[in-house]
């Protein structure tokens, strides 16, 4: 057998959320609703969707690694083109900047119980990392200030967290960054950013433009682009062009960055999908309220529930697949206790809530 290295081999591949086609064999069930990958219930931009198909026929030409893209958002949030980067996904860009600026020697810190994806990629490159708990369900910006070491070369948040759906505040932030040594990447993943931009005290990091600190955001939420993985970056140029040194040539591909393009047109679908999260914040904290379903106040387009014991998150789980309502249980973001819930359509919120009270009482002791 071909060794492999032993970063690698202790990992475990990614196991994506259970599908409607495979929920539908295995209980024949007619009527499924999605709600475990908090993706948009509008489906995708339409402008982005008619970028993709004008770009369609150019499809035997090679991508420009995503160009066009970084101009247009660089024009939009005034930034210069070598301040932006973009990848297949925003998860694309994090790899790329790991594999850039951290060696075997140094140390990614981030909270247990975060984007499963930082843990991911910084074992798959041999690099170490270091953890310190939520508190509350929320980054705990003082004890991973104080977690900081000499071998800390990355300091990785979620803002709002997947999955706790919680965010740290602008004077949180403030504190903790005059802690940190410039030397150090503070990288702020904000997938969830137009969800949570209404709270007055939610730090928008592209306005600590200092000179280690990274923003990424995607296409995959707010823009109903999942499945075309279209992420970006933004920070100094030459974090931009390190990252670029070391980027799959022609990624972006050609259609992703066509749609992404688009996308950015669209504000009417943007400002849509925002009216309805919402609305369906509003409607399932009353209903969760009503029958005593334990979720943490959320800013992004998802619920977390926090149970008791590992056991209820999964029979919770289990007991709404075969209610026809597909959510996510969250071992794999080391909370085993909880269960995450995408906020649909009026239409499917109203059908989870059906089934939700067919199946869950609250436990009392």
């Amino acid at each position: 057998m071909i060794s492999i290295s032993s970063n690698i081999e202790s990992l475990i591949p990614y196991q994506p959320g259970r599908s409607v086609e495979e929920i539908r064999e295995l209980y024949g069930l007619e009527h499924i609703v999605k709600l475990a990958s908090n993706e948009n219930p509008l489906g995708p931009a339409p402008k982005a969707l008619l970028a993709a198909e004008e770009a369609l026929l150019n499809m035997h030409l090679y991508p420009r690694t995503g160009v066009r893209l970084r101009e247009k958002l660089a024009a939009i949030h005034g930034v210069a083109t070598d301040n932006v980067m973009v990848g297949a996904g925003s998860e694309s860009v994090l790899l790329s900047l790991i594999r850039a600026y951290l060696t075997r020697d140094d140390e990614v810190l981030t909270a247990e119980g975060t984007f499963i994806a930082i843990y991911v990629q910084t074992k798959s490159q041999g690099v170490g990392l270091r953890t310190v708990p939520l508190k509350q369900y929320r980054f705990d910006l003082d004890a991973l200030a104080d977690a900081i070491t000499d071998k800390t070369k990355l300091v990785y948040f979620a803002n709002p967290n997947n999955p706790t759906g919680t965010i740290f505040t602008r004077a949180e932030f403030e504190k903790f960054i005059e802690r940190v040594p410039r030397h150090i990447l503070v990288v702020f993943d904000e997938a969830y950013f137009d969800y949570a931009k209404e709270n007055p005290d939610y730090p928008n990091s592209l306005e600590y433009r200092l000179d280690n600190v990274v923003t990424l955001r995607t296409f995959s939420k707010s823009y109903g682009l999942a499945g075309a993985r279209i992420g970006y970056g933004f920070a100094h140029p030459e974090i931009c062009r390190n990252v670029r040194k070391v980027h799959l040539p022609f990624d972006p591909s050609l259609l992703a960055e066509a749609a992404g393009v688009g996308a950015l047109d669209d504000a009417e679908f943007l400002e849509r999908t925002i009216q309805v999260n919402r609305a369906g914040k509003a409607f399932l904290e009353e209903c969760f309220k009503e029958i005593g379903l334990p979720v943490v106040p959320t800013e992004a387009n998802f619920f977390m529930a926090a149970f008791g014991t590992e056991a209820e998150a999964i029979n919770f789980t289990e007991d709404l697949l075969k209610q026809g309502v597909i959510v996510r249980y969250l071992k794999a973001f080391r909370l085993p206790n909880c269960v995450r819930i995408t906020i649909g359509t009026q239409e499917e919120n109203e059908f989870l809530m059906e089934a939700m009270r067919k199946v869950y009482s609250p436990v009392t002791v």
